[in-house]
């Protein structure tokens, strides 16, 4: 077994993706079984550790679903010898579990993941169960579970807004049933990032059998604060981060995984923890992930954006053109985008646009430069966006 398979390695955060379940849940962003398995592959292709396919229990076409991604990504191949952990969601309870082990059950490496609330809201208003009916069912559910599948994982929904105490009773009660990952969730993104992360800290210095389990993050994003809650939870360590491709999921959505997987690439001098992740598929995932959910990735958006590497400023542009340090802490390549782009537009400088133009096939110098630079700086005045077909006309056509 690799260290990120037994979480022995103190620098290596396994990442768990849930695009497939949480990310689904988007409201407009159901997938197709069929599609449900093109993501699969690539995440795969990707490389996470553990791939959540879905909620068995909640229809048989996601049952299915799960099932045929865990018989099929789920299992080594002559060109894989290690595929991801197949995991699926399944509440506590005798049946939710029974369907979930049923559907992951053929892969190499199957994981139950269960899940009980244990805030006092949840319990009241939502299950009608008292503190201590949530710690009988912990219990059960837990034991049950890991008398099916050797791999389990409890995710007491809403921890960041139960009672410590009382959570640590819960989180003691899963690691002495046999659960083997602990997922701390902020299910409605309450957290702060120095909230989120002092409570891994402390859940991790006084629940009993802690060093025996990996501990978990899975934030979501209310409050814009799903990432870095995230990382805080990492650096207080944990050791597996559960996120979506382009940060989709309920509401506002989870902790977007390319920002979480660079976040500790770019920053490892800070974070001091790798990722398996393949970076350069990140952006192909992301487009692929946009295109059949349907949902947009925002130009701005960080890693995988339109503009994540584009530069307009002419400042910007002749600090780039000298060197791309200057104003990129990562390149394009990386993360699987084609290039670097120098937009010119009304905000752009002299430099940028000489260098442009000459990509088009007009040098230019003196006089010359200086003429079509100032009818380009009318003509940006009036257009958002410059096309090269604007920018050769400013010379006359083409070269």
């Amino acid at each position: 077994m690799s260290e990120i398979e037994n979480g022995g390695a103190e620098d290596v955060v396994r990442i768990f993706d849930t695009t497939l379940r949480d990310g689904e849940q988007s409201p407009g962003a159901s997938l197709t079984s069929a599609e449900k398995l093109e993501v699969a592959w690539q995440l795969a292709r990707l490389g996470v550790d553990v791939l959540e396919a879905g909620f068995p229990a909640a229809s048989p076409d996601d049952f299915a679903a799960v099932q045929q991604i865990a018989r099929t990504v789920g299992v080594a191949g002559a060109e894989r010898r290690r595929p991801p952990i197949i995991t699926a969601l399944g509440r506590a309870t005798v049946e939710d579990i029974e369907t979930t082990w049923r559907a992951v059950e053929p892969a190499d490496r199957p994981r139950i993941h269960t899940l009980l609330s244990t805030s006092d809201i949840h319990m009241a208003k939502k299950l009608g169960m008292t503190r201590a009916q949530v710690l009988d069912r912990v219990e059960k559910m837990v034991t049950y579970a890991r008398g099916l599948c050797p791999d389990v994982e409890f995710s007491p929904e809403d921890a960041s807004r139960s009672d410590v105490d009382f959570l640590v009773e819960v989180l003691t009660i899963a690691i002495a049933c046999g659960a083997g990952t602990l997922n701390i969730t902020d299910t409605v993104g309450y957290a702060t990032p120095v909230e989120y992360g002092n409570l891994m800290a402390h859940l991790r210095a006084v629940t009993p059998g802690a060093d025996k389990v990996v501990w978990s993050v899975h934030c979501h994003d209310d409050l814009g604060m799903a990432t870095a809650n995230s990382l805080a939870g990492i650096a207080a360590g944990a050791r597996q981060a559960e996120v979506t491709i382009n940060g989709i999921g309920e509401r506002a959505g989870n902790a977007s995984l390319e920002e979480l997987v660079m976040a500790l690439a770019t920053r490892s001098d800070h974070y001091r923890c790798r990722t398996g992740i393949d970076t350069r598929e990140l952006t192909p995932t992301s487009h692929l992930v946009s295109r059949l959910t349907g949902l947009a990735v925002a130009p701005n958006k960080a890693i995988v954006g339109e503009n994540a590497f584009s530069h307009e400023s002419g400042i910007h542009q002749d600090g780039m053109l000298k060197d791309k340090r200057t104003y990129e802490i990562m390149t394009a390549a990386t993360v699987g985008q084609d290039k670097t782009r120098l937009v010119l537009g009304k905000h752009s400088g002299r430099h940028g646009f000489k260098v442009r133009m000459a990509e088009l096939g007009f040098p230019l110098e003196g006089a010359e430069l200086a003429a079509a630079f100032s009818r380009f700086k009318d003509l940006a005045d009036r257009k958002k966006y410059l096309t090269d077909a604007d920018l050769t006309g400013l010379c006359g056509g083409a070269a």
